[in-house]
């Protein structure tokens, strides 16, 4: 029997030794929500992370053995990296058989200078030339790698930061870029089972490229998202599924209870629901 490739085995590895944690729940995520329709064309969003690049072959797997015909474009924006993590990001698209396109931009320069939410800034201005470039490849959808784990930070986070409850949606209808839809496949994945996949693979990738967090390593350990991962830590030493309650809770909501809530633009205050009963 021929050896498999090193490409091969991580490949396989999606089917077999990770079936479990990632490839059966990449596969409801898409059934549950519909994310991949006949005909989409897809651009993959690549960041140079762990979780994009499972997203990548996850997606190609898919398009393998889907009864479901669908064309995809895997692209990278470079907001500035430096040439060691632009290198790196090349060498693993090769090492995985990513066909991906790069195209640059000068985002980490423009925000340099940001004093206030500089990384809301940046964030904003990637989804945007992500939504462009894709739109300019015939795409009708972007994909990105959020997960389990990103879903329940957010949760989170807008209560804790933000004063508010919101969730973070399987996918969504573009809202400047007309017939543009961002789908998350990794919905139901958590983040120690792609962990899991890279080490076992023994795959090495970008961490963080910020140019800010490259200057201040600190200040990222004291992010907002981070204290979020560390008190979810800690209130799973007394509640080992106190995140699949956290997740759980944006699939009931109890509406009748709330003081306040918006939909579609427009507000419901608790007392003039409380008057029409």
């Amino acid at each position: 029997m021929r050896e498999l490739t090193e490409r091969e085995r991580i490949e396989r590895s999606i089917l077999t030794t990770y079936r479990k944690g990632v490839w059966s729940k990449f596969v409801r995520a898409v059934k549950e929500y519909a994310l991949i329709e006949e005909g989409d064309r897809i651009a993959v969003c690549m960041s140079g992370g762990k979780d994009s690049a499972l997203l990548a072959k996850c997606m190609q797997e898919l398009q393998k053995h889907s009864p479901v015909r669908f064309g995809l474009e895997f692209i990278v924006m470079d907001p500035g990296y430096n040439p060691e993590n632009r290198a790196l990001i090349e060498k693993n698209a090769n090492l995985l058989g990513i066909p991906a396109h790069i195209f640059e931009t000068q985002i980490f320069e423009a925000v340099s200078e940001v004093v206030k939410n500089p990384c809301y800034l940046c964030a904003r201005m990637r989804r945007g030339y992500l939504y462009e470039e894709a739109l300019r490849l015939g795409c009708n959808k972007i994909a990105l790698g959020h997960h389990f784990d990103d879903v329940i930070e957010t949760i989170l986070m807008g209560i804790l930061y933000g004063g508010q409850m919101q969730s973070m949606p399987p996918k969504l209808k573009s809202t400047n870029h007309k017939g543009m839809q961002l789908i998350r496949p990794l919905y139901y994945v958590h983040e120690r089972d792609i962990l899991n996949w890279q080490k076992g693979n023994g795959l090495s990738f970008l961490r963080c490229a910020c140019r800010f967090t490259e200057r201040s390593e600190e200040k990222e350990d004291e992010s907002k998202r981070r204290e979020v991962k560390r008190l979810i830590a800690r209130l799973k030493e007394t509640n080992p599924n106190v995140d699949i309650s956290i997740f759980r809770s944006a699939y009931n909501v109890h509406v009748d209870t709330l003081i306040k809530y918006d939909s579609k633009g427009k507000e419901y205050p608790f007392l003039e629901r409380y008057e029409e009963k």
